[in-house]
């Protein structure tokens, strides 16, 4: 086995057993952890108090207690979060933050006190409308309230400089990501769907300096072999996330190129720069004003169709694939509003509703098939 099948085994093994990651990586830093829910968390923060942040994205889980608290017709996401709390998965965490950018968000927030006594949960609230000067100063003294939270809750001060380093630490994490993301265009058998995937997933179970240099060892490795043609459907995904994990498979099967993606799991974590003037917190809350295209963002005139046309015209992708999650009502309202815009450029598009707990995808395979058929 070569460096590169090292790299790439080490990051699924990460992806697929994220216990077994986080743990290892607190042994090796000598750090605790701290639980992110999803969307967008101030994780500089939390890294420059010498925390590990941990990716809360839900899982397969059976459900069995959450229906006391969170109804069936929320984002399986959240139902799996509490659920995986409720069941003592978190009790190792120092805390949590969760953002507030749903209905089903402030529930669990709301509930979270109740139902998972154990983990401490700090609420983060971003702006929604984001278009004047007042909206970045009240993100960053969101941040200031959060860090002030934070320090209180572990009974350390998190001092400017480290703050300063945190940031740009994780200014080249996502700067390697979004060279990695485009790599895997002249790599789409290497990388293909399920390997990228779950080397995108790794990242929420790793110390980010430690998960940024191994990244950028495997990108190195990759790049001494020649690169690879694509044979089947290349495509523009976009939704909340893909999983389950079987839902990637079928992807890979049927030979489907990821030639960009707008998941909020993965792309939108990343794919803006931040600005270059300001202190650490500044630059994370203008990093966020800047930030278009994303659901859970109002916008007065919509920019996510012209994005997604972009990244089809740029990538000279085949399609968009359009992975909604079920009782995801931000995804649902935005729908509508691209599909249009896509319909009217005349780019196919695939649409498929998931959900994490998906006892079967043999429905989605079928789809999933034809459409590369329809595509070639």
């Amino acid at each position: 086995m070569n460096q590169q099948e090292v790299l790439i085994n080490q990051f699924i093994e990460d992806a697929r057993n994220p216990k077994k990651a986080v743990e290892k990586a607190l042994s090796v830093t000598g750090k605790k952890a701290f639980g992110c829910f999803p969307i967008y968390t101030p994780e500089e923060i939390i890294y420059a108090a010498n925390l590990l942040p941990v990716g809360m994205w839900g899982g397969q889980t059976q459900m069995s207690k959450v229906d006391s608290y969170i109804q069936s017709f929320c984002c399986s996401i959240m139902r799996a979060n509490v659920e995986q709390g409720m069941n003592g998965v978190y009790d190792f965490l120092e805390g949590i933050i969760i953002p507030t950018f749903c209905d089903t968000m402030k529930a669990v927030l709301a509930n979270w006190p109740v139902a998972v006594p154990t983990v401490k949960a700090i609420p983060f609230v971003y702006p929604q409308n984001r278009t004047s000067e007042s909206s970045a100063q009240f993100l960053i003294s969101q941040y200031r309230r959060f860090q002030s939270d934070l320090e209180e809750l572990i009974g350390t001060k998190i001092s400017e400089e480290a703050l300063e380093k945190s940031f740009v630490i994780y200014e080249e994490y996502r700067a390697t990501m979004r060279d990695f993301v485009e790599l895997v265009n002249d790599y789409p058998k290497t990388l293909n769907p399920t390997v990228r995937h779950l080397i995108i997933k790794s990242s929420y179970f790793n110390d980010k300096a430690d998960y940024t240099t191994r990244l950028q060892e495997l990108m190195n490795e990759i790049k001494k072999t020649p690169k690879e043609e694509v044979h089947g459907p290349k495509v523009v995904l976009t939704g909340l996330m893909t999983e389950p994990e079987q839902l990637l498979d079928l992807f890979t099967e049927n030979g489907y190129t990821i030639a960009a993606d707008d998941l909020a799991h993965e792309s939108r974590q990343y794919r803006v720069p931040a600005r270059a003037d300001g202190t650490a917190i500044e630059k994370m809350a203008y990093r966020v004003m800047d930030l278009k295209g994303c659901t859970f963002f109002y916008e007065e005139n919509k920019t996510r169709g012209t994005m997604l046309k972009n990244l089809v015209e740029k990538h000279h992708a085949d399609a968009v694939v359009v992975c909604l999650f079920k009782f995801c009502d931000p995804e649902e309202f935005d729908y509508p509003v691209y599909k249009k815009e896509l319909d009217d450029s005349n780019i196919k598009m695939l649409y498929l509703e998931v959900d994490q707990q998906m006892d079967s995808v043999e429905q989605l395979r079928t789809r999933i098939q034809s459409f590369a058929e329809i595509l070639l």
